[in-house]
């Protein structure tokens, strides 16, 4: 029996295409569980379109927490955690204030301040989603001066960027994602 170059191409596709789906199949030993974040927040806007995520993650000095925010033009944005644990749209007033459990005041730049709700910009470039990554030293998720007390919290990201200095709120504009944080239900 002789094999033509096409039935000997088709041969040679077919088993490179089972090999391929063999590699896929047990590369990594199955699913690759990511780790659990301690706390969460879903960013929506004010028309309830998703805006994004915020994860928490306890660590041995404090919290990390990761942020990814969708649907943004590019630009700064200025980032806070606010003290109560609400999100009603469409001005995301019902967050409350900046979360501030020592009563320090606004700004990484204020000689005053700053407050445990302060945070660094969200920078987003052209064509990107945006996406930070921050530390939090000595900050607690619950407990005494922890994010999560009675009220709760939420994440909200700001119109404009956060001057670093005025006091109470940076000048950052209207809020316009916001996301209550919460601990994740158990699986």
């Amino acid at each position: 029996m002789t094999i033509g170059s096409k039935q000997l191409a088709g041969i040679a596709a077919a088993t490179l295409g089972a090999l391929a789906l063999t590699g896929c199949a047990t590369m990594g030993g199955g699913k690759e569980k990511l780790p659990v974040p301690d706390a969460t927040a879903q960013l929506h806007d004010a028309r309830g379109a998703d805006r994004g995520r915020v994860d928490i993650f306890k660590d041995g000095s404090g919290l990390r927490i990761e942020v990814i925010a969708r649907g943004f033009e590019a630009g700064t944005y200025g980032m806070h955690v606010h003290a109560v644990g609400q999100c009603t749209p469409p001005g995301f007033t019902s967050a409350g204030p900046h979360w501030n459990p020592t009563g320090a005041q606004h700004g990484r730049d204020n000689p005053m301040g700053a407050h445990h709700g302060d945070l660094p910009n969200l920078v987003i470039e052209p064509d990107t989603i945006g996406r930070a990554s921050l530390h939090l030293v000595g900050t607690p998720l619950s407990g005494e001066n922890g994010i999560l007390d009675a009220d709760g919290a939420a994440f909200v990201i700001h119109a404009g960027p956060d001057d670093m200095k005025t006091d109470p709120s940076g000048n950052s504009g209207a809020r316009v994602a916001c996301g209550v944080i919460g601990v994740p239900a158990a699986e």
